[in-house]
């Protein structure tokens, strides 16, 4: 079993105006007694780009689908910008676009056609400025060449462009996007990081899930990962990265430098391990010491002896543990789980 959840200071202290989602126990259990969710505890802050992360079938589209009221929970409460789901749903849901397990779409309409329908549906939305607002999100999302291409003719990753461009036709203070980058090329997953930052300047929150770690990680500023239907860790990005790094008690340093030997030697001396010297690069695991400040230096300490022994110092750095890092560390196992 996962260990509980690490504790998130941050959410006792977010006032909850500023929790755009808040669970408490959310749980769905299916026959047989099977959980896909387990007393799930989350929140969601303003104005984040928030990943939500787990391996293939951890339960994290079941989560969605409860957060947008498509299915109900057997025990526990959700609550999405305020207001308790799935309950509020007619009140809330004009105000959050989502892209959820993959878009729908009609085959035998265009791409614009489709959004046409789509914004004619929403009774919010003002009939005389729909050409243009259709317009507006087929250029964000990269398929204002296609717009007249039938739907059905439309690879996958057109297919995730037009479910997103349908989620960005209103402007939305919550963004929900499933997977949103399965299916796309490598540019075509750079233009929706770009995107989701766009949107996050705006202050919209997005709310991110996804197995991607290495992809999602570059955008995200706070994250929540599960395993096997339940909650590992949530917070920002930067504090679960220090966290694992403080219980690992290391660090990786990087080094380059033209005394590449030299440098080996000074830091070994000064307790790094692991060392490995490749050309003008040195690599090492750091003691507990120098990422904590514990025993009364620093990692600048680091740095200065290197200076004080002749090493010619062109760069110095540390790699923060990584969203797959974090996962491995609390878990013990890999991320690449299909299920």
């Amino acid at each position: 079993m996962p260990p509980p959840p690490t504790a998130d200071p941050e959410r006792a202290a977010l006032p909850g105006a500023d929790r755009v989602i808040e669970t408490h126990g959310l749980t769905k259990a299916y026959r047989g007694g099977r959980l896909a969710v387990d007393g799930l505890d989350l929140v969601v802050p303003r104005g984040s780009v928030f990943g939500f992360l787990g391996p293939n079938g951890c339960g994290k589209t079941t989560t969605i689908r409860m957060l947008m009221g498509l299915i109900e929970p057997t025990a526990g409460s959700a609550r999405v910008l305020g207001a308790p789901m799935p309950g509020a749903g007619r009140r809330v849901l004009p105000r959050v676009g989502a892209l959820i397990e993959g878009p729908a779409h009609y085959g035998f309409l265009s791409g614009r056609d489709n959004l046409l329908r789509f914004d004619a549906a929403d009774p919010t939305a003002d009939p005389r400025t729909r050409t243009a607002r259709v317009g507006r999100a087929l250029e964000r999302v990269g398929l204002a060449a296609a717009a007249g291409k039938k739907a059905r003719a439309y690879s996958l990753g057109m297919k995730q462009r037009l479910g997103l461009a349908a989620a960005l036709l209103q402007p939305r203070e919550l963004l929900v996007l499933d997977e949103p980058t399965n299916g796309l090329d490598p540019q075509g997953m750079r233009e929706i990081r770009a995107l989701v930052r766009e949107l996050a300047a705006d202050g919209t929150t997005v709310f991110l899930s996804s197995h991607l770690l290495d992809e999602i990680e570059q955008v995200c500023t706070h994250a929540a990962v599960m395993a096997r239907g339940r909650l590992i860790v949530q917070g920002t990005v930067a504090d679960l990265s220090a966290t694992v790094l403080d219980q690992r008690g290391h660090g990786r340093l990087t080094v380059a430098t033209p005394d590449a030997a030299e440098a080996a030697r000074v830091l070994k001396e000064r307790g790094v391990t692991g060392l490995r010297v490749t050309d003008d690069l040195v690599t090492g695991d750091l003691p507990a010491a120098a990422t904590t400040g514990r025993g009364g230096w620093e990692l600048a300490d680091l740095n200065s002896a290197l200076v004080h022994a002749g090493v010619r110092v062109r760069g110095f750095g540390t790699d923060r543990a990584s969203l797959e890092d974090i996962f491995v560390h609390l878990t013990g196992e890999g991320f690449d789980v299909a299920g």
